[in-house]
């Protein structure tokens, strides 16, 4: 069985390229990249979607109809939105939902036109499976990752897991205003970033498990400056690679 490992930025899933086994080749389909091979003794293609919406739901049709994935993991970076999250919590979706999406009065705000739901469930033994290995990682190795100057400087004392909604759109959400008013039109939300929704939407659509993983690079109730690409660089790179390995050491053998 064939999994898709997608990002939106190249730091997310560089490690990940660099432990592709030997004999893994690159196809290049509609200006990205898709890395096909062996990782961590699965059958992967890992790709770069780039950001937005639009250019997730390209990605992750092609990644059903050319190479045939059975299973699809999102992985990235969000901002928090619920009170009580912190910058290095990682947010696993249980569902998602695009929040720039409005077709009133002919659908209800939020609702998919056509599609009759306003929000798309992750695959619960997948969600289940990287909320596990993102405890285990963040318990056992997160510390020798991300230096202690660096937890300090973002107040990364105990970072931890939540499960729970999480909302996308074509819009970097980066102000307070906008903050208080997504808190108001979807209290359940816990975390806001641009492509999961997407990549949600379109595997429903084609009946394909999926599972999305955030790291949160700020969070609603923490006012310290966050160094954007450093963070990328030092802490969400780790994160990504971290879990996701012990994402798959813990997946059972493909049969053969």
């Amino acid at each position: 069985m064939s999994l898709g490992i997608v990002a939106a930025l190249h730091e997310e899933i560089a490690d990940l390229l660099a432990e592709m086994a030997p004999g893994a080749h690159v196809e290049h389909i509609g200006m990205r990249d898709y890395h096909v091979g062996k990782l961590h003794g699965h059958d992967c293609v890992i790709v770069l979607a780039r950001i937005g919406k639009v250019a997730a739901a390209a990605t992750t049709a092609a990644l059903i109809h050319r190479f045939d994935v059975r299973e699809i993991v999102f992985t990235g970076v969000a901002g928090g939105l619920a009170h009580g999250l912190s910058v290095g919590d990682v947010v696993i979706a249980d569902t998602l939902t695009q929040h720039d999406m409005d077709a009133s009065p002919l659908f209800p705000r939020f609702e998919i036109p056509l599609l009759g739901r306003a929000a798309f469930d992750a695959e619960a033994s997948l969600r289940d499976a990287l909320a596990q290995a993102a405890r285990d990682w963040l318990a056992d190795e997160m510390a020798a990752q991300v230096s202690a100057a660096l937890r300090a400087e973002l107040r990364m004392s105990a970072p931890r897991v939540h499960v729970g909604q999480i909302a996308s759109g074509d819009r970097f959400v980066s102000s307070a205003n906008e903050v208080t008013l997504l808190r108001g039109t979807l209290p359940q939300a816990l975390a806001v970033e641009m492509e999961g929704a997407a990549v949600a939407q379109v595997c429903h659509e084609y009946g394909v498990p999926f599972a999305v993983m955030r790291t949160l690079s700020d969070a609603a109730d923490d006012t310290a400056h966050v160094d954007f690409p450093r963070f990328l660089r030092e802490v969400a790179s780790h994160y990504s690679h971290g879990i996701l390995r012990r994402f798959l050491s813990k997946r059972s053998a493909p049969s053969t």
